[in-house]
C-alpha cells in the first residue's frame, strides 16, 4: 500500500466498482484484480473484498430507501434464499476449496460473467411487468439461493444474477430490481465476510482503502441509476476486466 500508483488504482477501481455496482453489478470485477495487483493472493483478494461490498451496499440501500425505491416488505423473503447459499458459497472458498484454484476459478469466472453481459445482455436484464411473490414463483427461490452461492463463492458479477431473478422471473422494473438486489448482497455480503474474517482472509488495510472508495461510488451511482446506458457499461465492464484480469494473472 505504501506505492501511489497501486493506492491510486485502488481507489479508481473502489469508485468504479462501487458506482456499478449500485446500479447494475459487475464492480467486484474490477475490485477483484485491482488487488491482486497489489500482490495479494487471490483468496486473501476475494476475502478483502467484502468489507467494500458490505460499505457500497449500505451507502447504496441507504440512497435508494431514502428515494422512496426499495420495498422494505420483499426484503426478508428475497434475502434469506440467498444469505442460506452465501453461507455455503463462502464456506467452500475460504476453507474447501484448494488455495491455488482459487486464482484461476476467479479470473475465469469474471471473464465469462463479463462476456456474457456483452454478448448475451438479454439473459442477465430484468423486464417490466407487475412484480411477483415468491408464493407465486417459488422456483424464483432456487434462483436466490443459486445466485446466494455464487456470491459467497467470488461475489464478481452476482448483481447479474440477482436482477436476472428479481427483474426476469419476479418482474421487478429496474430500479426496484436494483434497490433489492443491493439489499440481498448486503444480507449475504455480512455473512460471507465473517466467515473470510473468521478464515483470517482479510487484509485489512487495502479493505479499507476500498470500502471507503465504494461508498464514494454507490453514493454516485444511486443519481445515475435510472439514466445509466447498458450499453455502454457493458463494453466498459468487459474492456475493464480483461485488461486487469491478464493483468492479475501476469503478476508476479
Amino acid at each position: 500500500m505504501s506505492d501511489p500508483l497501486h493506492l491510486a488504482i485502488l481507489l479508481a477501481a473502489g469508485v468504479a466498482a462501487g458506482f456499478i455496482n449500485t446500479f447494475a453489478g459487475g464492480g467486484s470485477m474490477l475490485a477483484l484484480p485491482a488487488l491482486m495487483l497489489l500482490g495479494l493472493p487471490a483468496d486473501i483478494a476475494n476475502g478483502t473484498n467484502r468489507l467494500a461490498v458490505v460499505t457500497q451496499t449500505i451507502a447504496g440501500v441507504a440512497g435508494f430507501h431514502a428515494e422512496g425505491k426499495l420495498e422494505l416488505r420483499s426484503v426478508p423473503a428475497i434475502a434469506l434464499p440467498t444469505i442460506a447459499g452465501a453461507i455455503l458459497g463462502a464456506t467452500a472458498a475460504a476453507l474447501w476449496l484448494p488455495r491455488e484454484w482459487v486464482k484461476p476459478a476467479l479470473l475465469a469466472t469474471m471473464v465469462l460473467m463479463a462476456t456474457v453481459m456483452l454478448v448475451a445482455p438479454r439473459a442477465l436484464a430484468p423486464t417490466d411487468g407487475a412484480p411477483q411473490s415468491l408464493r407465486e414463483r417459488p422456483v424464483a427461490a432456487l434462483g436466490l439461493f443459486a445466485a446466494g452461492v455464487y456470491g459467497g463463492f467470488v461475489q464478481a458479477g452476482v448483481g447479474f444474477v440477482l436482477l436476472a431473478v428479481l427483474g426476469g422471473l419476479l418482474r421487478y422494473d429496474l430500479v426496484r430490481a436494483n434497490a433489492l438486489k443491493l439489499a440481498c448482497v448486503l444480507a449475504f455480503g455480512l455473512a460471507s465476510l465473517a466467515i473470510f474474517v473468521a478464515a483470517d482472509q482479510v487484509d485489512w488495510a487495502p479493505a479499507v482503502v476500498l470500502a471507503l472508495a465504494t461508498v464514494v461510488g454507490a453514493r454516485l451511482g444511486v443519481r445515475f441509476a435510472i439514466n445509466v446506458r447498458p450499453g455502454t457499461l457493458r463494453v466498459l465492464i468487459f474492456v475493464g476486466v480483461v485488461a486487469s484480469a491478464a493483468a492479475a494473472w501476469f503478476n508476479r
